[in-house]
């Protein structure tokens, strides 16, 4: 069976969809172990740490379209022009109403994943910004794409960042979006769909997200039938 860490898209035989390949990384202590400080954590060690989280839905909060948008301002403010394009807010928190996770999904279209490596990674991780090179279907091999997890003072997320190219799967996300937003009664069935896996797998995010895998590949199927010309 296939699993992801996150993200209805992202499916592969590793139960997180990171490239396990990358080295040893250098960067920020977690919050509650010291400030400013930095550590030697291996790529496990930083998947076992995210994956383990809580999964905590709340109502919807009028403040997401805002967070988004200084999330927005701020990454295009940190960059040369051109290297960040297209900036969309998408997933739970950009549907009007839904209860969600409390972190911002932002899809950013780079102009080239390889200057996203070079150029907008170290400055991102150096802000304290959760880095990972992701496959897009967890197979540990191409196409990836960059993920950013950003959070608050308190080491909560706060963002989730993802940075692909003009022609990446991932911009399907915004069908299922749009889907939502235009069905209400569909928009419902997933709420109550997530508070449920929610309450089952408090403490496993890889859990949460397959249990929503079925449900999002439907309603995707059913939006490109939407859009598509007759």
């Amino acid at each position: 069976m296939r699993r992801q860490l996150e993200g209805p898209a992202l499916s592969g035989p590793r139960s997180d969809g990171i490239n396990h390949n990358r080295k040893v990384t250098t960067e920020r202590v977690p919050p509650g172990q010291g400030s400013g400080v930095m550590n030697l954590e291996s790529l496990e060690q930083r998947i076992a740490r995210v994956v383990r989280e809580d999964v905590v839905i709340v109502p919807y909060d009028p403040a997401w379209p805002r967070m988004f948008a200084e999330e927005k301002a701020h990454l295009l403010a940190s960059f040369p022009d051109g290297l960040i394009r297209r900036i969309e807010h998408f997933g739970s928190t950009a549907v009007p109403g839904l209860a969600a996770k409390p972190i911002i999904d932002m899809l950013v279209e780079v102009r080239s994943l390889e200057e996203t490596k070079a150029c907008i990674a170290p400055v991102l991780e150096a802000q304290g910004y959760d880095y990972f090179w992701r496959p897009l279907f967890g197979d540990n091999v191409p196409p990836f794409y960059a993920w950013f997890i950003k959070r608050d003072r308190a080491g909560s997320r706060t963002h989730h960042i993802h940075m692909v190219e003009a022609d990446s799967a991932l911009w399907e996300r915004l069908l299922f979006r749009d889907y939502l937003i235009a069905h209400p009664e569909t928009a419902k069935e997933y709420e109550e769909l997530k508070l449920r896996l929610a309450r089952e797998n408090p403490k496993d995010r890889v859990a949460y997200t397959n249990g929503k895998s079925a449900f999002c590949v439907r309603i995707t199927r059913l939006a490109h039938k939407r859009v598509r010309p007759h």
